[in-house]
């Protein structure tokens, strides 16, 4: 396996991390079109239903995560999907050499469900803490920072894939700051 697929793979689960169904229907769409050369197991994901399913989901997604409470309840339903995309996805990025994929495939495809669902911890946090702090109000504002930031990271994990890792790691390190201090700043406030 050649190291710019394990930058891909680790950049896709941390966008997954923040945007399931939005990171697949981009990277779909990247497969169909020939920029994201899948795994021959997975070379599903790029087909015409498949994009179409994803992005009709991603949409769905996007309009659900603006809506304070939705949101909350979609956050819980990602707790399963995050990490099965992101497997799907890693296992995607990673060619098996004979065709289907071996076990260190799968061993990888098990840290990228691990890697979306720490992601996916951060984000719940800072949108829990989002909602006491703002009562819900600033959530529309945090979701879309998160789309865009989801895309551009997605983008760049396909067509640069080290500087999509280098973003993926800033996301995460950036994800358990804000979340830390977003929980002093309740501490402190319920405190006070």
């Amino acid at each position: 396996m050649d190291v710019a697929g394990f930058a891909t793979a680790y950049g896709l689960s941390t966008s997954i991390g923040l945007r399931p169904f939005l990171v697949l229907a981009v990277a779909s769409v990247a497969m169909h079109l020939g920029y994201l050369h899948p795994a021959h197991a997975f070379a599903y994901l790029g087909s015409d239903g498949a994009t179409w399913l994803l992005a009709s989901l991603a949409a769905l997604e996007f309009a659900a995560d603006k809506v304070p409470l939705l949101d909350h309840t979609l956050h819980v339903l990602h707790f399963a999907t995050k990490p099965v995309a992101a497997a799907l996805l890693v296992g995607s990025a990673l060619p098996a050499s004979g065709g289907a994929p071996d076990l260190s495939t799968y061993a990888l495809m098990g840290l990228g469900a691990f890697n979306a669902l720490g992601v996916h911890a951060g984000v719940a946090s800072l949108r829990g803490a989002s909602t006491a702090m703002t009562a819900g109000f600033a959530n529309p504002a945090v979701s879309l920072v998160e789309d865009i930031v989801a895309v551009v990271a997605t983008v760049l994990a396909i067509v640069a894939p080290f500087a999509g890792a280098l973003l993926a790691v800033a996301v995460t390190l950036l994800l358990c700051l804000v979340a830390r201090r977003m929980y002093v700043a309740l501490r402190d406030r319920a405190t006070a």
